[in-house]
């Protein structure tokens, strides 16, 4: 899979994401539904995200895991554990939790999907304007519940499926900053807007 690595700055140690979401996207008209459509181009970690997310191949699962293991995986020193962001939307199957053991299965590690726990208020962030909405809408949503047997600290790696504005993963950095279990946090996402 051909990357386009960006270091990601926030609150958070070190992060990375692998691609841009989306390189183009041009209104070709409406369907016979009313709905608008659109012309997306997106580079190869977008569309593999973008079929994985809303159109629910699960194949793009081991083809994620890989190039994160491979592309952003190494960036980060001695990773002891791996946490997937909690999603904002229920879904029987979760993309970022499946993706997140399948990364676990390859670099080795143990993934703590039980860890950090997100309060749903039923509001997409995705339809939310700006970073500062965002984090009050975000204010006491995460919590942080003891999973890691032993005292630690450890470094963790957060895995996400977009970065945006910042806003969920500084929310939850700011939650695990209060866990003594954890020191450094590194933070990788599989595409930023």
């Amino acid at each position: 899979m051909k990357t386009n690595i960006k270091q990601l700055n926030g609150n958070w140690d070190l992060g990375y994401a692998l691609d841009k979401h989306t390189i183009s996207s041009d209104f070709i008209g409406h369907n016979e539904y009313g709905r608008p459509m659109f012309d997306t181009v997106r580079p190869e970690a977008g569309e593999a995200l973008f079929q994985l997310k809303y159109r629910d191949d699960w194949t793009q699962i081991p083809i994620l895991a890989t190039e994160l293991a491979e592309s952003t995986f190494p960036k980060f020193d001695n990773v002891g554990l791996l946490i997937p962001m909690p999603p904002s939307k229920r879904r029987a199957k979760q993309p970022v939790t499946e993706l997140t053991k399948a990364l676990g299965k390859i670099v080795g590690l143990t993934v703590f999907d039980n860890i950090l726990h997100k309060e749903y208020n039923g509001e997409q962030l995705k339809d939310v304007g700006d970073k500062e909405d965002k984090i009050n809408l975000l204010k006491d949503s995460f919590t942080i519940l003891d999973g890691i047997q032993g005292t630690g600290p450890w470094n963790v790696l957060i895995v996400d499926d977009l970065y945006d504005t910042g806003a969920s993963l500084e929310t939850a950095c700011k939650a695990l900053r209060t866990y003594k279990k954890i020191n450094k946090i590194y933070v990788t996402t599989v595409t930023w807007k």
